[in-house]
């Protein structure tokens, strides 16, 4: 049976999201994780978040599981909603925590002094909101393991 645009657009939109967000955000998680990228590492995020964000060990390394595993669950489409709700969290408190005092716009002239604004956070927030809702779609793992 031929598939029309509409279905073949809501099976490609997931993927569409998965991917970039996936990767984004395993990026990160690398960083806080693995020292890559320029990151701290898994000390270092461990005593930043401690120290400037008054964020305790254990929710810090919640927020690094959430951020390499679940950017790991969500770019290859496994346990997508799971994946997706604890990046959605980690994007939540990053806007509160972190981004909310500068406004919404980044900080795209580099101004000393002047952090984010959560125009970026906000964006993936929606990304990942949208994985809860819809799943990882028709290309990913768990149609494979869950046989949904």
């Amino acid at each position: 049976m031929a598939r029309n645009g509409s279905d073949l657009s809501s099976m490609i939109a997931p993927l569409m999201i998965r991917l970039p967000l996936g990767i984004i955000i395993m990026a990160h998680g690398s960083q806080k994780l693995l020292g890559l990228f320029g990151g701290l590492g898994l000390t270092g995020t461990l005593r930043s978040f401690e120290e400037k964000l008054h964020i305790p060990p254990i929710f810090t390394l919640l927020a690094i599981i959430a951020e390499f595993a679940g950017g790991f669950g969500v770019l290859a489409g496994f346990l997508t909603r799971l994946s997706a709700t604890g990046l959605a969290t980690v994007m939540l408190v990053a806007i509160y925590k972190v981004h909310w005092l500068n406004g919404f716009f980044l900080n795209s002239a580099c101004t000393p002094g002047h952090g984010h604004g959560f125009e970026y956070t906000f964006a993936l927030l929606g990304m990942a909101l949208y994985l809860m809702i819809a799943g990882g779609g028709h290309w990913c793992l768990d149609r494979l393991v869950f046989r949904s």
